[in-house]
């Protein structure tokens, strides 16, 4: 949930890039998309390029820090927040990392995207549809949630992932074949969220996300996130009974962070070869709570 503006479905943090530790040396299969490759257990997607939507910060700069860290090459797109973006890129461990102005709303800055990685980085293997868009309205205001706010929550959050795949379908479907990670929320599973509209959108994700996996099989593979309540910028804004509210709604007794939905996205990538049309909750348990 975000205010007025895009959202990488949170915001702020420090990325701590601690995946892989412990795991020690040695070599280990990877699938990202159908075919087994071998490669070091500590940077499995060694050689492989990620695009991650929304990257400047939050989930998105999270994931990032996580795909890069795994050997990605990792390509972040923002909307107009090109120096934060840059600050993302430039931390991000590895090299040949960078950044691209791109807005999911606009298909013509996609079809232009997937034609610029195919020129130089050649190929696509993790797509991680991460950009969106809300604002807050109660649930109740129903006159508050007008047709030209409800119009672009569903053209961000639903029609902007489905572009970004059909932008770079022939990419994530060249050689191995690739994944695509969406970013829902539980929202779609409580029916609790920024809006109205929101939820809906998530849970169209939600769909969205199964009848790519049908449709992309075997080639792709599309799974999705859940997130429950992240500890990000925005929601440390929150009115503290709200922040209160929701830990004590949540068994696990905390919100998540940005790195362990990151973590989650790279775990669905790398150590779930034969998973597709799955959400993965990320959420603390919050559906279970009041």
């Amino acid at each position: 949930m975000q205010s007025t503006h895009d959202f990488s479905h949170g915001a702020g943090a420090a990325i701590v890039g601690s995946w892989g530790r412990g795991l020690g040396a040695g070599i280990r299969r990877r699938h990202v998309g159908r075919l087994p490759v071998r490669c070091p257990v500590s940077a499995p997607l060694t050689g492989q390029v990620a695009v991650v939507t929304g990257g400047s910060r939050g989930i998105g700069a999270a994931t990032a820090h996580a795909l890069a860290q795994a050997g990605a090459t990792v390509v972040l797109t923002h909307r107009d927040s090109g120096p934060a973006a840059e600050e993302v890129a430039a931390a991000l461990p590895g090299s040949g990392h960078r950044t691209v102005q791109a807005s999911v709303t606009d298909t013509e800055s996609l079809t232009a995207l997937a034609a610029d990685v195919a020129k130089i980085e050649g190929r696509l293997d993790v797509l991680v549809n991460n950009a969106g868009w809300s604002r807050v309205i109660a649930h109740a205001d129903l006159e508050a949630l007008e047709d030209e706010t409800f119009d672009h929550i569903m053209k961000t959050n639903v029609r902007g992932a489905f572009a970004c795949v059909r932008a770079f379908n022939e990419l994530l479907t060249t050689g191995d074949g690739g994944v695509v990670v969406n970013l829902s929320s539980v929202a779609a599973q409580i029916h609790f969220g920024s809006n109205i509209a929101y939820c809906a959108s998530k849970a169209a994700i939600e769909s969205l996300t199964m009848t790519l996996a049908r449709a992309l099989a075997p080639k792709v593979r599309v799974v999705a996130v859940a997130p429950g309540v992240v500890d990000t910028e925005f929601t440390r804004a929150w009115d503290p009974a709200v922040r209160e509210a929701q830990t004590a709604a949540t068994p696990l007794g905390r919100f998540a962070t940005p790195e362990e939905v990151g973590e989650a996205i790279l775990a669905a990538v790398v150590h779930f070869p034969h998973t597709t049309g799955t959400v993965f909750p990320i959420d603390g348990g919050r559906p279970l709570g009041t």
